[in-house]
């Protein structure tokens, strides 16, 4: 469903095995943040890696499960701040 919805909006669609593994650059185009950002969030314990060599490897299911449980936390934060506004009467009739 989301693959048709996307090709309807005219968005490209990429298909990959979920255990295809990414550079840290791809990772982070992917989630939309800076390289040293992502680089950040690994080392805080965010995502799993792997260093089959010098650099870090991730796998493509870790970072779009990273990436929903980002999505799903900022809605909660948007919906807390709908409803505080709503309950403190700031919301606008």
């Amino acid at each position: 469903m989301v693959v048709v919805r996307a090709l309807s909006e005219g968005k490209a669609v990429t298909v990959a095995p979920v255990n295809t593994t990414l550079t840290t650059q791809e990772a982070a185009d992917l989630l939309g943040v800076s390289r040293p950002t992502f680089v950040k969030i690994l080392d805080e314990g965010g995502l799993p890696y792997n260093r089959p060599g010098r650099h870090r490897r991730v796998l493509l299911a870790d970072v779009l499960d990273y990436k929903e449980k980002r999505r799903t936390q900022r809605r909660r934060g948007l919906d807390d701040l709908v409803r505080l506004t709503e309950e403190s009467g700031l919301y606008g009739d």
